[in-house]
């Protein structure tokens, strides 16, 4: 049985996360398009392509091959290909671009903040998630842990 405690956690820290990365998007929101073409915009407008491209390809894995019963993240099959090859969580990492991506538009201490939390919230989301999905998928998560990163391919 999946414990209830974990999954407050993870809920409590994953509704933190949104709230960083929505303050990390609003805060520079008047900057997204003054001066599109400067290094840091391009850089930015990739990440958050990027974000955009990760997170509709997840859905789309979690709600074909997952076979969720229900929500989408009451999964009843462990997704391993497509991103989740690489990944673990590229719902989680897509937010991370997100609020990176946003973030590159106006830097300023209190967005690094902002951005800082909002990672630390996604890495705390994950790891309470990673415990509720080891009980129910047990050995198979196991081993998919081994062979994956959490957020980005062949480096975290």
């Amino acid at each position: 049985m999946l414990s209830s405690r974990n999954s407050g956690h993870r809920n409590l820290f994953r509704a933190a996360a949104f709230i960083f990365v929505l303050a990390t998007v609003g805060m520079n929101l008047r900057s997204w398009f003054t001066d599109p073409f400067a290094s840091l915009h391009i850089v930015s407008w990739v990440l958050l392509l990027g974000s955009l491209g990760l997170a509709v390809h997840g859905f789309m894995l979690l709600a074909v091959v997952g076979q969720p019963q229900g929500r989408i993240d009451k999964t009843t099959v462990l997704v391993t290909i497509g991103a989740y090859r690489y990944i673990r969580h590229p719902l989680y990492a897509s937010l991370l671009l997100l609020a990176w991506g946003a973030f590159l538009k106006q830097p300023s201490l209190p967005g690094t903040v902002l951005a800082a939390a909002a990672t630390a919230s996604l890495i705390a989301t994950a790891r309470a998630e990673e415990v509720e999905l080891s009980q129910k998928f047990g050995t198979a998560y196991a081993e998919y842990r081994k062979s994956t990163k959490m957020f980005i391919p062949y480096v975290f």
